[in-house]
């Protein structure tokens, strides 16, 4: 297994608000526009699942299967050519604020590991980047 993790995010939201937003998919709505179209097309959602198109690795499906009041929602691939499992961590520092981070845990082979290590690195910060971006 080899594991990508996101640098640590600080939202100024409370955990609950932010635990609110992320645990039901539908609420992607409100930041569909932000999403970058040169890199993710067909984007489409409902409450618990994500299907979307992205370059090079083709379509790929996440559902939630995991949902920890206010700490943690996790994902997991429903369809890719790239089987994962995703992990939105949150962690309160005061009423008003919380920490976040994503995780992403791939069987990789050696081969397989060269080439997206970098990309999925880089997409994963940007995840982050947004998430803790959006209005809560």
């Amino acid at each position: 297994m080899t594991t990508f993790e996101s640098s640590i995010k600080v939202i100024p939201f409370s955990q609950e608000a932010v635990y609110s937003k992320i645990s039901d998919l539908n609420n992607l709505e409100q930041v569909k526009d932000r999403i970058p179209q040169d890199k993710i097309q067909n984007f489409e959602f409902d409450t618990d699942s994500i299907n979307f198109t992205v370059s090079p690795m083709g379509n790929v499906c996440l559902r939630i299967i995991e949902r920890e009041p206010c700490k943690l929602v996790k994902f997991e691939t429903a369809n890719s050519p790239l089987p994962f499992n995703l992990w939105i961590q949150l962690v309160a520092t005061d009423e008003s604020q919380c920490k976040m981070k994503i995780t992403v845990k791939a069987e990789l082979n050696p081969f397989i590991k060269g080439m997206v290590s970098k990309p999925l690195q880089e997409g994963l910060e940007k995840m982050a980047e947004m998430i803790a971006q959006i209005p809560y």
